[in-house]
C-alpha cells in the first residue's frame, strides 16, 4: 500500500516537474516519506521513474476502460475521447513515458518500462476496437495525438477520430 502511494506521488512529481529537475530530496518531500523509506521501495532515481511509469500505466488503462462501450467502433471512438480528457487533465505536456525516454535515452530500465507500456497500449487498442488487425494503425493514431497534443490540442483528437473512422470504413 505504501509502495503504491509513493509511486502515485512520484508520478505526480515527475508529471509536474519533469525528470531532470526534481532531486531525490525533492521527490522524498513530494512523497511525504523519509529518504530511508523512499530508498527502501525505490533504491535509485531510475527505479523511482520506473515505479512512477508503471503506476501511471495501470492508471491510464483503468481510466480508458471506465464506462467503455463494448461495440468495436464506439469503443475506439470512446478511447480517443478519453485520451482527450487524459491529455487535458494529466498530460498537457505530452506523454510522460516518451518524456522519460527523452530524458534518459540510454537507460535500459526506463526504456524497458516504456516499451512494455506502449506494447500493452497497442494490444489494448486492438482488443477494445475488436480490430486486432488494426492495432498498430490505431496505436499510431493514439501516439500521434499524445505527441501533437501540446501543439494542436483538440484538433489532434478531431483529426485522429476522423482518420479512425476512415480507416475502419475502408477496411470493413
Amino acid at each position: 500500500m505504501l509502495r503504491e502511494q509513493i509511486a502515485a506521488s512520484l508520478e505526480e512529481a515527475f508529471s509536474k516537474y519533469g525528470f531532470a529537475e526534481p532531486s531525490v530530496a525533492q521527490l522524498k518531500t513530494a512523497c511525504n516519506v523519509s529518504l530511508r523509506t523512499l530508498y527502501k521501495y525505490y533504491p535509485s532515481k531510475e527505479a523511482m521513474i520506473v515505479g512512477a511509469l508503471e503506476y501511471r500505466h495501470q492508471r491510464y488503462l483503468t481510466f480508458l476502460l471506465n464506462e467503455s462501450p463494448s461495440n468495436g467502433v464506439e469503443s475506439a471512438l470512446y478511447i480517443f475521447n478519453k485520451l482527450e480528457q487524459w491529455m487535458k487533465e494529466y498530460a498537457p505536456h505530452g506523454c510522460l513515458s516518451m518524456n522519460a525516454i527523452a530524458a534518459f535515452p540510454d537507460n535500459p530500465l526506463i526504456n524497458k518500462a516504456v516499451k512494455e507500456h506502449k506494447e500493452e497500449v497497442r494490444q489494448f487498442l486492438g482488443q477494445q476496437s475488436q480490430r486486432e488487425d488494426l492495432s498498430t494503425a490505431l496505436f499510431l493514431l493514439h501516439e500521434g495525438v499524445s505527441s501533437a497534443w501540446p501543439v494542436l490540442g483538440k484538433e489532434a483528437i478531431t483529426s485522429a477520430q476522423k482518420a479512425l473512422l476512415q480507416l475502419l470504413e475502408e477496411d470493413s
